[in-house]
């Protein structure tokens, strides 16, 4: 029973940081029909930002409470990867939202080369240590299950900020626009709504929400690099099509049970292996999934909403 609920933690808290990188993929396909694979990039955008700003102000004023230090690198990176998700949609896909589907496509590849290329020259290739700003000494409160206050912390986070988007995008004005506009952008441009706005604001909130998931991840595995968005990217574009995309509590669904079909698959894999495999191969599920629900449900487990656009 420990052992159970010990995996159920480690799988809500990766799981968690899925989710919230997932409602940046399903948030745009609701909208534009488009995957952007750029997004990913966001992620690490966001840690490597946040690392910069966290040593910068932690030489600049030695002695700052770590929370402090965190606040302060996550002020940083959130607007400058929203600036980035900007961007991304005014220069990289905007002209070609009426191109063939395969034009948006390669784009959007490219564009995530783009960005790990500029990460690259700017903070480097070595792997950087990214401090531990919220604690990370172990807590029993039970026998056999550990948590620490950082695993706690990155479930609320991520829980609070999930259940936040659900009320901007079902009671806001902006959630009303941003529905109108996924039924159909131009008969919603003809009712008075700004649609290259909403779609400019879509792409602004997944990205702020990917530099969150960037924080968290780097907190937690306290590392971050110049390639290190395209694993939790890939995994949050499986979350997203296993709870079905662009249905918004589907990809947090989906993050959810990635994040705790990997946690039990390492908790395991060696035992029922015999030792044969071990847990550094739990990311195969991920792709395992992937696999399975594009040939055995394709619409996800909630299903796939996405409007007709005929």
């Amino acid at each position: 029973m420990e052992t159970f609920l010990q995996q159920t933690l480690n799988g809500l808290v990766s799981g968690s940081i899925y989710a919230l990188v997932a409602l940046g993929y399903t948030m745009v396909y609701g909208i534009l029909g488009l995957i952007n694979f750029a997004h990913g990039e966001l992620v690490m955008i966001g840690a490597l930002v946040a690392l910069q700003t966290v040593t910068l102000l932690n030489a600049a004023v030695p002695g700052l409470h770590p929370v402090i230090l965190l606040l302060a690198g996550v002020a940083v990176a959130v607007p400058v990867c929203m600036a980035v998700g900007y961007l991304i949609e005014r220069i990289g896909y905007r002209r070609l939202r009426n191109a063939p589907r395969l034009a948006p496509l390669i784009t959007a590849i490219g564009v995530s080369f783009l960005l790990q290329t500029l990460a690259m020259i700017i903070w480097g290739r070595e792997f950087h240590v990214f401090p531990q700003l919220v604690s990370t000494t172990p807590m029993q409160p039970m026998d056999g299950v550990v948590v620490s206050p950082l695993q706690i912390f990155t479930i609320v986070v991520a829980f609070a900020l999930m259940g936040g988007l659900m009320l901007l995008v079902n009671k806001s004005r902006l959630g009303r626009a941003m529905r109108a506009t996924a039924e159909n952008h131009r008969v919603a441009g003809l009712m008075g709504i700004n649609a290259n706005g909403v779609i400019a604001a879509t792409f602004i909130i997944g990205s702020g929400l990917a530099a969150l998931a960037g924080v968290l991840f780097a907190s937690n595995y306290a590392i971050a690099h110049y390639a290190m968005g395209f694993t939790p990217g890939l995994k949050a574009f499986t979350a997203a099509v296993l709870g079905g995309i662009g249905n918004l509590p589907g990809a947090m669904v989906g993050g959810l049970v990635l994040g705790l079909v990997e946690s039990f698959g390492a908790g395991y894999i060696e035992h029922l292996t015999f030792g044969f495999l071990n847990s550094s191969y739990q990311d195969i599920f991920a792709f395992m999934i992937l696999g399975a629900v594009l040939i055995f449900r394709p619409s996800g487990l909630l299903g796939e909403r996405v409007a007709d656009r005929a």
